[in-house]
Formats: structure tokens, C-alpha cells, sequence
């Protein structure tokens, strides 16, 4: 009896340490297949979004654009910036900030490029894609690439569209921004080159920084010089608005036509004061940066110029475009 109750006790415990084997080979399983999961295959790309600011709609139009693009592509992004544009110090430290919390890229509109590139070039050490935005950065070669507007021909696409409205020989006015300001010199480099195609007279071309005040006084004294102006470009709105309540107070109705595609110039454009306005897509901007972010991250290529267009606002399609922008401010 002894014996056999030895060997039944010797059964029980082998198939013991089987079934706890069993089971601890279970529980090894287990974590490797949560670990599969969680896995870096299908973690969902992690891409920081640094703006110039947050507080004009312009730049909500971007925010806007990039979190679609999260939505849409399952990505785990954030959107900051700065409380004005006037805060290039404050964006810096948005940028450290960020990279202490090691996205997988970086979108950013560099409010002073000269002022970012040394902190860029501490997430291209970590091999972490640097993709711009709005502003570019001639000086740094290490940048994925720049997405935003070709100014040359925004200006020559206003340029075309205002000659369009007049007939050859008619006397045209620019008013550029401050004076070496690569945006608004490029826009009306592309505006002169069309209008002068098409054989429109250039008769000033004047800076106002631009600002509406500055614009309506510099529009003031070209209509001296010239009563018999027919047309006006201008490289953003604000002074093409500007501009237009000079031309109002001397009662002249002419084509003014601006540029950016804000809100207040296409409310003029449907108030049949404004002429038209040349708009950049902010939208695309943000949607562009994060979409070729993802593709960075997943080591595809990736342009090293994109071109986020821009297209003529007028009277025909100001009313589609004015309830698109307001829909992203929402």
C-alpha cells in the first residue's frame, strides 16, 4: 500500500509541473502578443505641428488643415504656437519643448528662420524630419522640404486676371510691401512681368508695407499723379482694401485686386467693391506638412519643394470659398 500510494504521489506531482509549465508557457505567450500589438509597427505616427501663432484666422486655416490630416491618417499629432507673430523667442522655446517630447517629425512655419535653424538642426541630429511650411529656409539644406506658395506666381495669376478686366495700353498701379520683403517683392515681380505681357502701362510702383493706412495714402497720391489709373494690384489685402477706400473717396470705380484670400477682402469681392484677390490654400499647408510628414516617418520620399497653390477669388466663386473658410473657424 505504501508503494503505490508513493507512485500515485509521484503521478500527481509530474502532472503538476506539466500542467504548471503548461500554464507558464501560456503566460509567456500572452505579453508577446500584447507586445505585437502595441508594437511599433502599428504605433500611430507621432508629428508636432509649430506655428508662427494661433491667433489670426490665417493661421487657424493651417491648424485646420493639419488636423484634418490627423483625423484622416491616423496620426497622433499636437498643433502650438505662439500667443502673436511678434513672439520669435517664445516659438523657439515651443520647438525644445517639443523635441524633449521626441515626435517622430516636426512641421514647423519658422516665424524667423535665421533665429530656428539651430534648433532644427538638433532634430535632424536625431534624425527626426524637419518639414516647413509658409516660410522656408533658403540657409538650411537639411529640411524634408518646403510646402507652401510660389509668390512669383500668385502675382503673375493677379496680374492676368486684372489685365483680363482692362484692354491693352490702360495704366496700372503696384503697391508692394516693405521693401525687401521676399514675399511681396516676388508678387509683384510675377504681377508686372503679366500685365506688361499684356501690354498694360505700369504707371507706379510704390510700397506700404503693408498696411491699410499706408496703402490709402500712397493710393491718394498715385491718383494725383495719375486720375486716369485703371487698375490696381496690390501683394496683400489689407492694402488692396486700403487702396480701394482711396479710390472711394474719389468716387472711381476701378479693379482692385489684392492677395491672401482673407475674409474681409472676399466679403468686399461680394459687396462688389473689391475686384478679386489671389488666394494661398493655409488649409493645404497644414493638410500637406502632416500627410508628407507620415510619409517621411515611414521612410517614402518626399518632395523637396511642394507647391500648396493658390487660385483667383472673384465674384464668381468668392461665396463658395468665404463659407469654406468660416467652416474651419468653426
Amino acid at each position: 500500500m505504501k508503494k503505490s500510494a508513493m507512485v500515485s504521489m509521484v503521478l500527481a506531482l509530474s502532472l503538476a509541473v506539466v500542467a504548471g509549465c503548461g500554464s507558464q508557457g501560456g503566460s509567456g505567450s500572452a505579453p508577446a502578443a500584447s507586445n505585437d500589438k502595441g508594437g511599433s509597427s502599428d504605433k500611430k505616427p507621432k508629428v508636432q505641428v509649430v506655428l508662427k501663432t494661433l491667433s489670426s484666422p490665417y493661421w487657424k486655416y493651417v491648424e485646420a488643415g493639419a488636423k484634418k490630416a490627423f483625423q484622416d491618417l491616423n496620426v497622433d499629432g499636437t498643433v502650438i504656437g505662439p500667443a502673436s507673430e511678434s513672439q520669435i523667442l517664445e516659438q523657439v522655446n515651443m520647438l525644445e519643448d517639443a523635441l524633449n517630447k521626441k515626435p517622430d517629425a516636426l512641421v514647423v512655419a519658422p516665424t524667423q528662420p535665421s533665429t530656428a535653424i539651430p534648433v532644427l538642426k538638433k532634430y535632424k541630429e536625431k534624425n527626426i524630419p524637419v518639414l516647413l511650411v509658409d516660410t522656408d529656409t533658403a540657409d538650411w539644406a537639411d529640411k524634408t522640404t518646403f510646402i507652401g506658395t510660389d509668390n512669383a506666381t500668385a502675382g503673375k495669376k493677379g496680374g492676368e486676371y486684372l489685365a483680363s478686366q482692362l484692354k491693352s495700353g490702360d495704366k496700372v498701379a503696384l503697391i508692394a510691401g516693405a521693401l525687401g520683403n521676399p514675399a511681396t517683392d516676388e508678387r509683384i515681380k510675377g504681377a508686372k512681368e503679366a500685365l506688361e505681357a499684356k501690354g498694360m502701362k505700369i504707371a507706379a510702383n510704390q510700397p506700404a508695407d503693408s498696411d491699410k493706412a499706408k496703402a490709402m495714402s500712397v493710393m491718394e497720391n498715385i491718383l494725383q499723379n495719375h486720375p486716369d489709373l485703371k487698375g490696381v494690384f496690390a501683394a496683400n489685402d489689407d492694402m488692396a482694401i486700403g487702396a480701394l477706400r482711396a479710390a472711394e473717396a474719389k468716387g472711381l470705380k476701378i479693379p482692385i485686386l489684392g492677395t491672401d484670400g482673407t475674409v474681409e477682402s472676399i466679403e468686399s469681392i461680394l459687396a462688389d467693391k473689391l475686384g478679386g484677390t489671389v488666394a494661398q490654400n493655409p488649409y493645404e499647408m497644414g493638410y500637406k506638412g502632416v500627410e508628407n510628414a507620415v510619409k517621411a516617418i515611414k521612410g517614402e520620399n518626399v518632395e523637396k519643394r511642394i507647391d500648396s497653390g493658390v487660385e483667383v477669388i472673384n465674384k464668381e466663386n468668392a461665396q463658395k470659398k468665404l463659407d469654406f473658410l468660416k467652416s474651419l473657424t468653426k
